[in-house]
């Protein structure tokens, strides 16, 4: 029998290679969390400004 010589696709195993794909894309998800931070910020503060779950109540 023959000995297989390691190649490059057999240097990485399945797992580690879903691994990695999970640790991509949460660091893409992390990043637009964060890049979008601002404007949840702006529209929590204008739904609070208006009333919030409230506001129906008040304009009976």
């Amino acid at each position: 029998m023959r000995k297989r010589c390691p190649t490059a696709r057999s240097a990485m195993s399945g797992r580690q290679v879903l691994i990695a794909q999970a640790a991509v894309v949460g660091g893409l998800l992390l990043a637009l969390l964060i890049r979008q931070l601002p404007s949840v910020r702006r529209e929590l503060r204008i739904y609070r400004m208006t009333g919030g779950p409230c506001s129906d109540r008040r304009h009976r």
